[in-house]
């Protein structure tokens, strides 16, 4: 089997890492490691293996549905994550995202993006041998596994890393050395900074070692230096010891930045479209029920080529990181324009790339918006950004959302936000006020969004807590470890008291929990939202309300979103009698009323 599927990708994988590399010898070693790893395969992966290739597309399945959570925060270590599995199931995921669980130095770790040891679990967290029992237990109840694999970078404690501050040569190769700073500074003329406040420029001077080092991110994060095939080879060899854990997802970190190359902004350049094809075709050959999930945080144009092409796939998944972002925009202008344009682009695409559709997630939310189509608006960008982090952070009159600003910068006026759907939807506001009106309202918003989310093509996926309706956690600011990084107001414990409500509607949890297991059971049942199912937006004749129309084999479901806090109308007149598919309801199709932050879903 591992002889058929090489000779398949054989060819090809070659010339790719010839075109890179030009070393026959690494090519050979690298071949003679993937056979190693899989006849490390245990029999129940290989089993996994074989089915999923003889249904290769089971992740476009209409049921799918993510969670992530950070171990810790959900459950306290894997052991406790297993004995959670029931609740995973009661919330109907069956795809699982494991933050960032490799040993990383504490205080240093940057949310566990700065890995120490990729053959290592953070201690407090379990071992190897706990991962591999979580994931099996988990693939028992149908439930898949993902994790996050950095390959941008190492921690400054990573054995590598520790080597070459101490000058082997062989260890410096491995990353971006240089005895002066001139090199450093010509980079510095073209590549932007990721964290312009909190860590400015791309490089760290080392005074022990007397070299400067690559740090795209922050000082304590060497970048890898992938023109050097023995870092590729290596890491792909932590790529495949970890998948043989039971990994189902890979998510492959801050794809983008991989490839470095001076006199370039060092983004997106072609060499990573060929190490990420090299990865599929590794892991096609050793591991083929593994998909890669690419996380680019960039516009569309940018994105879409992650998934390659029909003949030359890359990533199997991507996230629509820029239509969250516009999600937030159309709830803080109240103009959903935008939004619908950019729904328009990703509808037209081929139906087989699969987004990964969220409302937030671990990290800030960026205003990375189509400045130049909001301009034709009215909408200046630096004003605009302004006015966004205002309205979310609850500075502007009739804001109900509560949050913090995440690497403000006063010189660019720029910044990102932080905080969870909840308070961002007025439920922390409403509480705090004890207003029972007001938190109608907020549960309702937080509902349309998730309705929204649902209602895209793609895989929805949520954030731990967030079935709950939880608020910001603003204890981080207490721990030395953590105050400096607002980014932990939304990374908080799962409360499990919270989760006693689930099962009582007439409190925020169980309205929240309940509601959203009705629309995910729906979104399972209802043809209308198959994979191959045509999608458009339907003009309503409102910019505040979005409208989603789904057709497939001769059934049409109408999703419509007021993502004003005023009552709107649904300009519409659709011939024949609609269903409501949360009440069950007969209707008519015909200039809808919505309150506000209210949807509808109805078929026919």
């Amino acid at each position: 089997m591992f002889q058929y599927r090489l000779e398949k990708h054989h060819d090809e994988l070659r010339w790719l890492y010839m075109e890179l590399y030009q070393n026959d010898d690494m090519f050979a070693e690298l071949c003679s490691k993937m056979y190693e790893y899989y006849r490390q395969r245990s029999s129940k992966l290989k089993e996994r293996d074989a089915k999923r290739e003889q249904e290769a597309g089971w992740y476009h399945r209409k049921d799918m549905l993510g969670m992530m959570l950070y171990i810790d925060n959900f459950a306290g270590n894997m052991q406790g994550v297993k004995e959670k599995i029931p609740y995973l199931k009661e919330c109907n995921v069956n795809c699982l995202h494991l933050m960032p669980f490799l040993d990383t130095p504490e205080g240093r770790s940057d949310g566990g993006y700065a890995v120490a040891d990729f053959r290592k679990v953070r201690p407090d967290l379990g071992t190897m041998k706990d991962l591999a029992e979580l994931a099996e237990k988990c693939h028992e109840e149908d439930i898949n596994v993902c994790m996050d694999f950095v390959m941008n970078h190492t921690s400054e404690d990573h054995e590598w890393a520790k080597r070459a501050r101490d000058g082997e040569g062989e260890y410096m190769s491995r990353y971006f050395f240089y005895d002066n700073n001139d090199v450093p500074e010509k980079y510095e003329e073209t590549v932007s900074q990721v964290f312009p406040t909190t860590a400015p420029g791309n490089f760290t001077y080392l005074p022990d070692n007397g070299h400067y080092v690559m740090t795209t991110f922050y000082p304590y994060q060497w970048d890898l230096n992938y023109r050097n095939p023995r870092v590729f080879n290596e890491m792909m060899y932590n790529f495949l010891y970890l998948t043989n854990q039971g990994i189902d997802i890979v998510r492959i970190d801050a794809v983008p930045y991989i490839w470095k190359e001076l006199g370039t902004t060092c983004r997106n350049l072609k060499q990573v479209h060929t190490i990420v094809r090299m990865m599929r075709m590794i892991a096609e050959i050793v591991c083929p029920s593994v998909l890669l999930l690419g996380e680019v945080v960039m516009e569309p144009e940018k994105v879409v080529p992650y998934f390659g092409t029909v003949e030359k796939p890359e990533c199997h998944m991507l996230y629509n990181v820029t239509t969250m972002a516009t999600t937030w925009n159309s709830i803080a202008a109240r103009d959903i324009r935008l939004l619908k344009k950019q729904m328009d682009i990703l509808n037209h695409l081929p139906k087989q790339y699969v987004f990964l559709n969220y409302l937030r997630c671990h990290d800030d939310i960026g205003w990375g918006l189509d400045y130049e189509t909001l301009k034709q608006w009215g909408m200046e960008e630096i004003p605009h950004k302004r006015y966004l982090n205002d309205y979310f952070t609850g500075k502007i009159a009739g804001s109900i959302s509560r949050g913090e600003l995440y690497n403000d910068d006063p010189v660019t006026q720029d910044a990102r936000f932080c905080g969870t759907t909840a308070s961002m939807c007025g439920i922390e506001k409403a509480g705090f006020e004890q207003n029972k009106e007001a938190m109608e309202t907020a549960v309702r918003e937080d509902l349309m969004l998730h309705a929204y989310m649902l209602t895209q093509s793609g895989i929805p996926m949520l954030y731990s807590g967030d079935e709950l309706g939880q608020v910001n956690d603003y204890s981080y600011k207490e721990d030395p470890a953590k105050c400096a990084d607002s980014r932990y107001i939304h990374r908080g414990k799962l409360q499990w008291e919270l989760a006693e409500n689930k099962n009582d509607p007439t409190t925020v949890q169980g309205s929240i929990f309940q509601t959203l297991d009705r629309l995910e059971k729906i979104r399972r049942q209802e043809i209308t939202f198959d994979k191959d199912a045509d999608v458009y937006t339907y003009d309503v004749h409102d910019d505040s309300v979005l409208c989603i129309l789904r057709e497939y084999k001769g059934r049409r479901f109408f999703g419509i979103f007021n993502f004003s806090d005023q009552e709107k109308t649904a300009w519409m007149q659709e011939d024949g009698v609609y269903r409501n598919l949360l009440t069950s309801e007969k209707m008519e199709l015909k200039d809808i009323r919505l309150r506000g932050y209210d949807f509808l879903w109805c078929e026919k």
